[in-house]
Order: structure tokens, then C-alpha cells, then sequence
């Protein structure tokens, strides 16, 4: 059996070295990023491209999926079962914005609703002033990530805007989090689809 040899040409050669590096450089371009904002299930959030990820739009929106406050309540904030249990509905609570900033320092004891300042019940008074001995036990776990007093006030700011008194979670709501581009938004398309027709027919 005759074997044949192929030359490379030098220059096909010194291209796809160029094309490799190149390659090697954009892996670690986008594994230099800055934490990406990322929804449940790993869905990319909306905002400008940026080396191919998206970026969220909103500050309070970007501290929200950095906490992982989407591990309980759900990226539609509508609550349900977590990882500290079944969380309560962002979207039905009647909470003032001064006790939704305080339950996010502190958590909320007795509860799987997790501290997200570090010098809660230390440097930050809670609840009028209990401390660790006057909670025990019941003391909230720390957040998996700890949050700077401004950035709680954002993500507070973001929940009063788009998510406490907004009803069902819609197809809107859905785009609006994770951009018209998300797979994730299809069932509640279809959902709305089917509201909309059963509406009109009760109209008929």
C-alpha cells in the first residue's frame, strides 16, 4: 500500500496557529469578565452585549441574581420552595420598603430567610435592637454572599419597582428579566396566548 505525504503549507500552518491563539485569547477574555448576570436555569439576563454575554440593565437587577435571591424567590420574585424553604411572594407582600430593607440585613429569625449584612445584630441594630443571646438559635443564617448597605438598598429599590404589586407573573415579566431572545419566556407566551383567547370569548 503506498503511502502518501502531505506537505502543510507554511503559510495555512502559520494561520491556523494565529487562528488557535486567537481562540485561546477570547476563552480567556470572557473568563476574565466580571461576575455575569445569569438567570434561573442559567439564562443570560437582558442588557447590552458584551464579548458575547449579556449584561443586566439594571443595578438592582444584577445585585438580585448576585445574591442568588432567585434561589428562593424565583426569578419573578412569586416565592415558593428554596433552598431555605418556601419563601414568601415578593410580588403579594404588603411589607413597607423600610421593613423589606431590614429583613435583608437581617433575615428574618426562625426562618431560612438568610442576613445579608455582615454586622447585622453587631454594628447594624435589628429588629429595635435584639442581639445574637436574645435570638439564639433562631438566629438567621449568613447569606452565601454578603451585601454592602448600598446594595441592598438597590435591590430593595429594584423589588418595589418591578416586582411587589404586579400581579401574575406575565410574558412581559418574563422578557423583561431575561431578554425577548430566552426560551424561558415561552410558557408564559403561550400562557398569555390562552388568557387572551379565553377572554375573548367570554366577551362574546
Amino acid at each position: 500500500m503506498e503511502l502518501t505525504v502531505v506537505r502543510v503549507n507554511q503559510r495555512a500552518h502559520g494561520a491556523l496557529r494565529l487562528g488557535v491563539i486567537g481562540l485561546m485569547a477570547g476563552g480567556w477574555a470572557v473568563l476574565a469578565l466580571p461576575e455575569l448576570a445569569l438567570g434561573e436555569g442559567g439564562t443570560p439576563v437582558p442588557g447590552p452585549v458584551i464579548n458575547g454575554a449579556h449584561r443586566a440593565l439594571d443595578e438592582g437587577q444584577r445585585i438580585y441574581e448576585k445574591a442568588n435571591c432567585v434561589g428562593c424567590h424565583k426569578w419573578h420574585g412569586d416565592g415558593g420552595g428554596g433552598y431555605g424553604g418556601a419563601a414568601l411572594s415578593l410580588r403579594a407582600t404588603q411589607l413597607t420598603r423600610d421593613e423589606i430593607v431590614e429583613i435583608v440585613h437581617c433575615g428574618r429569625p426562625g426562618t431560612g430567610m438568610p442576613r445579608f449584612d455582615r454586622e447585622a445584630y453587631k454594628d447594624y441594630r435589628c429588629y429595635s435592637g435584639i442581639s445574637v443571646d436574645d435570638i439564639g438559635k433562631d438566629l438567621p443564617p449568613d447569606a452565601a454572599t454578603f451585601l454592602r448597605p448600598m446594595e441592598i438598598e438597590k435591590v430593595v429599590d429594584y423589588v418595589l419597582k418591578h416586582i411587589k404589586g404586579k400581579g401574575p407573573t406575565s410574558y412581559q415579566d418574563c422578557i423583561d428579566f431575561y431578554g425577548d431572545s430566552s426560551r424561558a419566556c415561552e410558557v408564559y407566551k403561550n400562557i398569555s396566548i390562552n388568557s387572551q383567547a379565553i377572554e375573548a370569548e367570554q366577551k362574546r
